[in-house]
């Protein structure tokens, strides 16, 4: 498998220096834009600032869906989480607004628009996951005489952890993806999102790409390490039973 990936970029990358199209810049000007970048644009600063308001984000999203999430073994709270998960459908822009009224500090409305993005998908991964538990495992675990709660924490919770970390990886995903627009809302704090939109109001292409390529970096390294974790802390998820 390495050997194939290795064989796919190195002949993505000759088609990307050969490619015909002018416009698209090649990568030797990518480079010098990204050390022009780094160097002199703060470019490192920047992505910094972008990495720690996802993180504090995602966060605050995954404390908010989980909770929400578990809460769905009680049928009082089935109709909430269905709602919050309806809200992928609304349209992200009509929101900027309303935070800006409601928070006065930029850094907290951006928080704000990040957990709202990631909040609506999570909370329709995770109720998935909590509606899928077959329910011999909670008969299961009441035939041992755990109580109610009880079995909500070993069964819901803790049984669902390894799913919980997997859809923790792959909203943090959504959060770079919303991150970049969300800060060329509100500017003033800088980030990424306000570098690239700056290259690309003066057509600086080149710039444009080392900003992008940055982010996906960063971006499968975040998604790397998340996936590090969950086999650290659940070695026993990716187990299957074996057939004879």
């Amino acid at each position: 498998m390495g050997i194939l990936v290795t064989f796919q970029a190195v002949v993505a990358l000759a088609i990307w220096w050969m490619s015909p199209l002018r416009l698209l810049p090649r990568p030797d000007e990518v480079a010098r834009a990204f050390r022009t970048l780094w160097m002199q644009e703060g470019l490192g600063r920047e992505l910094w600032a972008s990495f720690s308001t996802n993180l504090e984000a995602l966060g605050i999203a995954m404390a908010i869906s989980l909770a929400l999430s578990y809460l769905t073994v009680l049928p009082f709270f089935r109709p909430i989480a269905a709602a919050v998960s309806k809200g992928r459908f609304l349209a992200f822009i009509g929101f900027p607004l309303l935070f800006t009224l409601m928070f006065a500090n930029p850094h907290w409305i951006k928080v704000a628009l990040l957990v709202l993005a990631m909040t609506v998908f999570f909370v329709t991964s995770m109720a998935s996951v909590i509606l899928e538990i077959p329910r011999e495992r909670l008969e299961h675990a009441r035939t041992l005489r755990m109580g109610e709660w009880r079995v909500v924490g070993e069964v819901v919770v803790l049984g669902t952890a390894d799913r919980a970390l997997e859809v923790t990886r792959q909203n943090a995903a959504i959060g770079w993806m919303m991150l970049t627009m969300v800060e060329g809302f509100y500017r003033g704090e800088g980030g990424v999102g306000a570098l690239l939109l700056n290259q690309n109001k003066h057509f600086l292409l080149a710039g444009v790409f080392a900003i992008q390529l940055t982010i996906l970096t960063v971006g499968l390294l975040q998604d790397y390490g998340l996936g590090v974790l969950g086999r650290t802390l659940f070695p026993w998820a990716g187990l299957t039973v074996e057939r004879r």
